[in-house]
């Protein structure tokens, strides 16, 4: 793993971002061995009535009174039903779905009387949608699925992926179903899909449906990722089906039945690593619909790498051997792009690691392609600083997705997401080698950034990090409310011992006085850093509350919207909705809202979940 979030938490890049990282072999039973053995070497209504009545305010009123749409009036575009293969087949019975991206399926859940949960109004406007269309009686019908939106063309798309690192094979949208593509007034395109709407091809032994629990968890976390600054798939809107969905929680054998609902989740694109792999993997026959897949989404979504000149060059020595051969990535549109891919994934994992969050199950078909935080399950944020920490109970054996682990297994997957364009003849094996050392220098340039700011530094401090991480670590600090604490720390050499960790007492209560001593060392550390910078005190604070949130979306706040909706309560999912709109503002009145977890959050199915949803 990193050496710089391992245990011993140093920040020295390890190799493993240079040469030596091996893919994990594929599961003795894959059929397609031969792919996986291919491994380079080494995220206007305007008022006319008179000129007094054209205030500024009154044409932006009016300007966005007339952009604002109803659903019948979407710009729907269905780019990806249009261009790529299709699946002849229009039934769900489960099966393997071969020379197709997708496969045309309608939502199928049934509902009795569905109730609006939640919705997000700033997703609205970035579809154009008027807000008041979450008024509409019919709106529970539309986005359940129960009842056709007009201009929509569903879909469901085929990808594969490896699954705690071994290949498994088909996976697909197994109960995701795409609405379809639409184009907003700035010209961007937009994809609504449906989790929870029943069965696809690809739902092989499960209902397709979702269950209020973690529909809520997706929803919130989406909006809360997108508002701490981080690249995320969105959640329009938040329903209830009225129906009950049975479920295993915990594997355990006692499942039980669970009020289910449908998230409508929105991006630009759904395509992961495994939309790419599974193609590649049922041989060169295939290898084809890799490459129109490919031209596609550099199409649609990668425009700048397709209008590229070729006006340089770009040199690169993975060996630092002279005799390494060029790399031009501009006679490459391939090969730029899985470089822009793995860029997009090492700044993503780098902003994951900056506010504390775990994804969970970072399997290749939760990859996206566009640097995007794609499927909430089990996910978590730590509290406690550790950095072993993994949400997912299936994770536990290995915690091979714990949260120092994200970055070397954002590498491990962009390893297979390059091996699958090599082995389909797109890129070179030099290419892919190049695109693979891109992560390791964006992430740790990134991940630098980063803790810079969380630290008000004005130069990244290799050792001052290293050792508040250690120190973090030891005494399993609060790691959202300790970056929020430090702010308060004054660059005044003067002050006394006794009185330098002050500001710090709320999150260093239980330490005693060998630790106090390793933590006022740092401080008086860190604050001589301070000292020198020529930054205010005031003007460090209100920097460094900008990048570290005082509210995070824990776990436990999840599960008591979760407990008062299951009654029938929406209101509590609402209210934490809207704290979670501003994570960087102290929101006064909202305190209880940046509390440690209580005892009670350590029960099952709260810190730590599994997949079952």
């Amino acid at each position: 793993m990193l050496s710089h979030l391992t245990t011993s938490l140093s920040h020295t890049p390890s190799t493993v971002f240079r040469r030596r990282l091996r893919p994990i072999p594929p599961h003795p039973t894959s059929k397609s061995s031969k792919f996986h053995r291919k491994t380079p070497s080494f995220s206007t209504n305007i008022s006319m009535n008179s000129p007094t009545d054209l205030s500024v305010d009154s044409i932006t009123d009016g300007l966005n009174k007339q952009s604002k749409l109803k659903l019948e009036d979407l710009n729907w575009d269905h780019s990806f039903v249009r261009e790529l293969p299709s699946d002849p087949r229009t039934d769900v019975i489960p099966r393997q779905v071969f020379h197709a991206c997708y496969s045309k399926v309608s939502p199928s859940v049934q509902v009795d009387n569905p109730k609006i949960v939640a919705w997000s109004e700033s997703v609205a406007e970035i579809l154009d949608l008027d807000p008041k269309e979450f008024e509409r009686p019919d709106f529970p019908l539309l986005f359940t699925g129960a009842s056709p939106l007009v201009g929509g063309l569903s879909y469901a798309q085929c990808y594969g992926g490896h699954q705690f690192g071994t290949w498994a094979g088909q996976l697909g949208d197994g109960r995701a179903i795409t609405l379809g593509e639409l184009v907003n007034s700035k010209s961007q395109r937009w994809e609504l899909q449906l989790k929870g709407a029943g069965k696809t091809p690809y739902s092989r032994f499960a209902d397709g449906l979702a269950v209020l629990r973690s529909s809520i968890r997706e929803f919130l976390c989406s909006e809360a990722i997108y508002n701490l600054g981080i690249p995320t798939t969105r959640a329009l809107s938040l329903v209830t089906t009225g129906n009950y969905v049975r479920r295993d929680m915990f594997y355990d054998g006692n499942p039980k039945d669970e009020p289910g609902a449908v998230v409508c989740r929105v991006a630009q694109s759904f395509l992961r690593f495994g939309s790419y792999q599974i193609h590649a993997s049922r041989g060169e026959e295939d290898f084809k619909i890799v490459k129109t897949l490919a031209d596609y989404t550099i199409k649609h979504h990668f425009p700048h790498i397709e209008s590229t000149s070729k006006s340089g060059r770009l040199f690169f020595s993975s060996t630092g051997q002279e005799n390494d051969s060029v790399v031009d990535l501009t006679s490459n549109k391939y090969a730029a792009w899985a470089v822009e891919v793995s860029k997009r994934t090492a700044s993503l994992i780098a902003s994951w690691q900056g506010v504390g969050f775990t994804h969970g199950v970072m399997n290749t078909d939760n990859m996206s392609v566009l640097g995007l935080t794609i499927d909430y399950g089990p996910f978590g944020f730590l509290d406690a600083f550790d950095p072993s920490f993994t949400p997912n109970t299936t994770d536990l054996p290995g915690r091979r997705y714990c949260f120092s682990n994200q970055p070397d297994v954002g590498l491990w997957n962009m390893a297979q997401f390059v091996s699958t364009l090599s082995l389909a003849n797109l890129i070179s094996e030099k290419e892919a080698d190049y695109a693979l050392e891109r992560y390791g220098t964006k992430f740790m340039d990134d991940y630098k950034a980063v803790m810079t700011k969380k630290l008000g530094l004005q130069n990244y401090d290799k050792e001052l990090i290293s050792n508040l991480l250690n120190n973090m670590a030891v005494d399993k600090v609060d790691y959202t409310n300790f970056f929020r604490l430090l702010s308060n720390v004054k660059a005044d050499l003067t002050t006394p011992d006794e009185e330098l960790l002050v500001p710090l007492k709320p999150v260093l209560l239980d330490v005693d006085q060998e630790r106090k001593e390793a933590w006022t060392s740092w401080v008086k550390t860190y604050i001589q850093e301070l000292s020198g910078s020529g930054v205010s005190d005031e003007d460090r604070k209100a920097s460094m509350n900008s990048v570290n949130p005082k509210y995070i979306l824990r776990n436990y706040l999840c599960q008591n919207a979760i407990d008062k909706a299951e009654q029938g309560d929406f209101e509590e999912v609402r209210r934490l909705l809207k704290v979670m709109e501003r994570p960087y503002d102290e929101q006064p009145g909202m305190d209880e809202y940046a509390r440690l977890p209580p005892a009670w959050a350590d029960r099952p199915g709260v810190r730590m979940l599994s997949c079952s949803s």
